[in-house]
């Protein structure tokens, strides 16, 4: 129960409350560009997230694997090289993670080209750009750090994390493409037109989206089980007190 309120708060923190359009500020250039239409938005929006997902996976088995001090399969080729002690190859953490997510970019691509080749067209530049979107970097980065905390992360929370950290990605874009369209029918001035205004909206919206801070706390506490002694202890002294009351209660009659 408690790995799986774990999940559960990942999940809400990623895509809501620590969005990472909305609040850490990163993926903005496709969140500006892709934006004009809610059905681009929406194929940009899931591309993203299956790019971030497989990014995740593959950046949290280098990560505890390889990269990380004391790495258990890169320290082992470092004694069968005759080292001594953990081997440490977080300084390539960057480079490895920019390799793996132009790999995945470059799966979408292949895939939406053979597959869906309209939705590929509309996409133009912004699909390789992909790669350098600093939100899938983003949770790279935050994935490692987890994984080297105190509480490490597994797999499953860290994949957790870059699926839902996807989907608020999708969210933002949905909601700053479906404004954007209504937008075209409003008498906009002249010089907010095109980025102007949609860097306002963006603003007001990254504002709404501070209202959701304290939503984990909340949540977490109202998905913390309290151990059975403590339920015992608590339903005791409300016993005691109901029997203080009743012999008080006798008492003054």
């Amino acid at each position: 129960m408690e790995y799986l309120s774990q999940i559960i708060l990942i999940a809400v923190g990623a895509a809501i409350v620590n969005n990472f359009v909305l609040s850490y500020f990163v993926g903005i250039c496709p969140f500006i560009g892709v934006s004009r239409r809610v059905d681009m938005a929406f194929g940009m929006g899931c591309a993203v997230t299956f790019v971030i997902s497989v990014a995740g996976f593959l950046s949290w088995v280098f990560t505890y694997y390889l990269l990380r001090s004391g790495a258990p399969l890169s320290t082992w080729i470092y004694h069968l090289c005759g080292g001594t002690g953990d081997s440490d190859l977080s300084i390539l953490n960057y480079i490895v993670y920019i390799f793996l997510i132009a790999a995945s970019v470059q799966l979408v691509e292949m895939y939406l080209r053979k597959f869906f080749p309209p939705l590929y067209k509309s996409f133009g530049v912004f699909l390789p750009l992909i790669t350098t979107n600093c939100a899938i970097l983003f949770a790279c980065l935050e994935i490692m750090k987890h994984i080297s905390g105190d509480n490490p992360w597994d797999l499953g929370q860290s994949l957790t994390f870059a699926f839902f950290g996807g989907v608020g990605f999708t969210l933002a874009l949905l909601i700053m493409a479906g404004i954007r369209e209504d937008l075209e029918l409003c008498n906009v001035p002249k010089s907010l037109r095109g980025a102007g205004i949609t860097l306002v909206i963006a603003g007001i919206l990254a504002m709404a989206f501070m209202g959701f801070n304290g939503v984990n706390a909340s949540l977490q506490k109202a998905l913390v089980v309290k151990p059975a002694h403590a339920t015992q202890t608590a339903v005791m002294g409300d016993v005691e007190q109901m029997v203080k009351k009743t012999n008080l209660a006798e008492e003054t009659k």
